[in-house]
């Protein structure tokens, strides 16, 4: 109780305690709103099943064909039953998600740094910077991001590491605008001006100044992002152009067990729930972080 009363205290008296009680007071709000803890849960789940693989399954499993054994429905040995090469399916999609989480976390490492790259200068120093940085944004705004992740990843052949290049750079386009809209709200601030005035570098300014203050709102952009991340990687492993096998890629296993779908529903069908379960749980969980920072939660 007394750690909550610090917390909560109207009057910190330094700037940790407040930074933390407005973390606290944000958490509160967050764990009132349903949907969201649902999502939080579902994406905890999700790494929880990623880091602890080999203690839920056993490795080999996921990988080990045994023809024998294949395209068998439920049971107790194979909860989840066998694909068409005997592997169990249980064992592939836990394993799956290690392989998702990868592509997420590598995507975002790659988007959020190239999206403020371009977005802040634009922003921040506007004029025919910004013009141009928002033109070449507009480039590739232009197409799909599933139709030029497909020409990237084509071109850059198959293979996961080709497949987070090719989606990361399609996926960073609005990240850039969000980050410029964010500097342009900024800009003409008092603190800004008297940063300029103490003397501190265009660079120093938007680094320590800006960015913290973008932060917040791209990372609610990315959970939001992560479903559409997911399911354009898992449309690449559909067509070949992901994971190879026999990595135990949500959407190859898709794609490999569309061929006996109306005999044996459980090869497409398991990893198909997997991609809309985690999907649904990002989008819940970014939807509840949005209603939060926007005083709705």
């Amino acid at each position: 109780m007394q750690m909550r009363a610090w917390l909560l205290d109207p009057a910190p008296a330094s700037r940790r305690q407040a930074q933390l009680g407005g973390w606290f007071r944000a958490w509160l709000a967050f764990r009132r709103n349903t949907l969201g803890m649902i999502g939080l849960g579902i994406v905890l789940l999700l790494i929880g099943v990623a880091a602890f693989a080999p203690l839920i399954v056993d490795p080999a499993s996921a990988l080990t064909q045994v023809l024998a054994d294949r395209l068998q429905p439920s049971s107790w040995a194979h909860p989840f039953g066998t694909d068409e090469l005997g592997r169990d399916i249980l064992a592939r999609v836990v394993f799956g998600a290690r392989i998702t989480l990868t592509i997420v976390v590598l995507v975002s490492l790659i988007v959020v740094p190239i999206g403020l790259a371009i977005g802040l200068p634009a922003g921040y120093f506007g004029g025919w910077i910004d013009a141009a940085l928002m033109r070449f944004t507009d480039i590739f705004l232009a197409f799909p991001r599933l139709v030029l992740a497909l020409a990237f990843a084509a071109a850059l052949g198959p293979g996961i590491e080709n497949a987070v290049i090719a989606i990361a750079l399609t996926a960073w386009p609005p990240y850039a605008r969000l980050a410029r809209a964010e500097t342009l709200t900024r800009r003409r601030s008092e603190f800004i001006q008297a940063a300029e005035l103490q003397g501190a570098s265009h660079l120093r300014i938007i680094a320590t100044q800006i960015v913290p203050l973008c932060l917040p709102s791209v990372i609610i952009r990315l959970t939001l992002d992560m479903a559409g991340i997911i399911l354009t990687a898992a449309g690449l492993g559909f067509l070949g152009l992901g994971a190879q096998p026999p990595s135990p890629e949500w959407g190859a296993m898709v794609s490999t067990g569309r061929e006996v779908l109306l005999d044996q529903w459980w090869v497409a069908t398991i990893p198909g729930l997997a991609i809309f379960v985690t999907s649904l749980g990002f989008n819940l969980l970014g939807d509840g972080l949005r209603d939060v920072s926007s005083g709705r939660g």
